[in-house]
């Protein structure tokens, strides 16, 4: 991913809600599983780290990256964007094609 194509992503991501919140469970298979899911729908998520959890923002984003196939785009406060293109065709939103 581009720097170009990253503060795409950051735009766009400027204006989304948080809609995963990971506090002192910290990373389980299950929310792996439904942070796959968002992403295959939206592409672009946002998640809130709690202050009880356990590991670090960047180690945090990090391992939910490597188990969801995604691309950290941004980690800011305790806020983690990640981008990941979707396998449905008709879910693909956002085009980072044409912009280099």
């Amino acid at each position: 991913m581009t720097s170009k194509q990253r503060a795409y992503l950051k735009s766009l991501a400027s204006n989304l809600e948080t809609i995963f919140q990971i506090g002192k469970g910290g990373i389980s298979d299950e929310i792996c599983f439904q942070l796959g899911n968002a992403l295959e729908a939206r592409e672009l998520i946002k998640i809130k780290l709690l202050e009880t959890c356990p590991t670090s923002l960047k180690d945090t984003a990090t391992e939910i990256a490597e188990k969801t196939g995604a691309e950290v785009v941004q980690t800011i406060g305790t806020k983690i964007v990640l981008f990941r293109v979707s396998s449905q065709e008709k879910n693909r939103k956002i085009d980072l094609s044409k912009i280099r």
